[in-house]
């Protein structure tokens, strides 16, 4: 039996560019977008954001890759030190609520996305019958203490989901 461990990243723009148009908005004339201005001031162009997804089997043992993946991802956005081990913690807790419920021989899956200043996180697995964490536990309140805000779902599959969004408190570089 094999073991594998994928990982994939992305980058995605808010909008797309019209066919023989730039993608920040101007033609080959230097014309502006239709929508490019509002009250006179030019619209706020949003950053594209990293997707990065990584799956890995659904066990224990395989947590130190994801904690690792949550460091250096956070890195990039340049949270703290102890931003960043507070989101390693925060993975690490959310994982092990969620392997508690995993399919034996499942896929774990953790999809993140890294914004100007934020990073959500989501850690997905298969059950057989789903339960949500319940959210009044010491647990639960660690696990918000840590990430920022937390919430969970059950989607199609029977796929049981804990996002994590954490907010860079510190001002990044200019």
């Amino acid at each position: 039996m094999t073991e594998e461990t994928t990982a994939s990243a992305t980058r995605t723009a808010a909008g797309q560019a019209a066919p023989g148009r730039a993608a920040d908005g101007a033609g080959a004339s230097g014309a502006r977008d239709a929508g490019a201005a509002t009250a006179g001031r030019p619209a706020r162009r949003r950053e594209p954001q990293d997707q990065v997804t990584v799956r890995m089997p659904a066990e224990g043992a395989y947590l130190s890759v994801l904690r690792t993946a949550t460091a250096g991802l956070a890195a990039r956005l340049d949270f703290t030190l102890d931003e960043i081990e507070d989101l390693r913690i925060a993975v690490d807790e959310a994982c092990a609520m969620l392997l508690r419920q995993a399919v034996p021989g499942a896929s774990l899956e953790c999809a993140f996305t890294l914004d100007h200043d934020m990073m959500t996180i989501a850690v997905s697995v298969p059950c057989l019958e789903p339960r949500q964490p319940a959210s009044d536990t010491f647990a639960w309140t660690v696990l918000t203490a840590l990430a920022g805000s937390v919430d969970s779902h059950v989607g199609p599959g029977d796929l049981l989901t804990i996002e994590l969004r954490k907010k860079r408190e510190s001002p990044g570089p200019v």
